[in-house]
């Protein structure tokens, strides 16, 4: 071994790799700007939009389907919400438009009625359409109504108020599987709801700034959901997302859309990830959140049915 490093001739020639590697050195690829890879993320993590408002037909044309969404959206929630005045005929009415609106769109739509459909229609290249939220007053003050809303596919409904019947209305959506949506809900109907569910809830249209910080930490705490408006400032609703991130933590954030036409979320995504947003958070942002707060909702209903039998 001494002889062989001692030798000229070995010693020049790995003098000479050594020179001849440093002259050529290999490249490295260059690092993606942030909009590549808030598009990259995107494109593999779609977002679950939290409030989407359906047109209001019931002749749907082929030729105007389906309704102008972004690019980015691997699911909606599809508001059932009508008027007071048109009860639960109005959204039995709703229901059934937005049946043929989908059916019209079948290569573009999917109902999903679980976690495991709305996963199954991304996978298949369609956005998931998810029932809901009815509006509260469409309810009736009846437990019937909620089990018939439940049967025919609607899979959240709103809350905005806080009474008796609230109180027994949230145990039966809990024993159904619906979700709670406290979107407009004032500051006491959403703290009673919090400590009477036993599912996560969810603000599909929130307004952070209508609640108070104690409240939106016990959102935070109870595993519910606030689904922030997407504007076309994407530094604003950055801004936004900071601030509930601080109270809530990262796991009650999702996003809903209130812009048409969208814009897309590329440009909010690539300001988080200016804003050193890591991507298992802008993950749980787009859908994982939400995600899970839906089927926890799902798991709580199975469970409850096992121990009625």
């Amino acid at each position: 071994m001494a002889d062989l490093l001692d030798d000229p001739t070995t010693t020049f020639t790995v003098a000479h790799a050594a020179s001849a590697g440093d002259a050529d050195p290999p490249e490295h690829p260059r690092p993606l700007d942030e909009s590549t890879r808030a598009r990259a993320l995107l494109a593999a993590q779609p977002v679950v939009e939290g409030h989407t408002e359906p047109p209001r037909v019931t002749d749907p044309d082929p030729e105007d389907l389906p309704p102008v969404r972004a690019a980015e959206a691997g699911a909606q929630l599809w508001s059932l919400r009508v008027d007071a005045d048109e009860g639960v005929l109005g959204t039995l009415r709703r229901i059934d438009a937005v049946r043929a609106l989908v059916a019209a769109c079948s290569e573009d739509l999917r109902l999903a009625y679980t976690t495991s459909e709305m996963e199954h229609a991304r996978n298949c290249g369609r956005v998931a359409v998810v029932l809901g939220p009815v509006s509260w007053s469409a309810v009736g003050g009846s437990p019937a109504t909620l089990r018939a809303y439940h049967a025919l596919g609607v899979r959240a409904v709103s809350l905005t108020r806080y009474d008796r019947f609230a109180r027994e209305a949230v145990r039966e959506m809990n024993r159904l599987g619906l979700a709670v949506d406290l979107a407009g809900a004032d500051t006491d109907t959403v703290r009673q709801t919090l400590a009477v569910s036993r599912a996560p809830v969810l603000l599909t249209r929130a307004e952070p700034d209508s609640l108070p910080d104690d409240v939106l930490r016990l959102l935070g705490e109870k595993d519910g959901v606030c689904m922030v408006p997407v504007t076309q400032d994407a530094s604003a609703t950055a801004d936004t997302l900071d601030r509930l991130r601080a109270l809530t933590g990262p796991r009650a954030l999702g996003l809903s859309r209130t812009e048409h036409p969208p814009t897309g979320y590329a440009p909010l995504f690539a300001e988080l990830l200016r804003r050193d947003w890591q991507a298992p958070d802008l993950v749980a942002l787009a859908h994982g959140n939400v995600m899970r707060a839906l089927r926890e909702t799902e798991f709580r209903a199975r469970a409850t049915r096992l121990r009625a039998a």
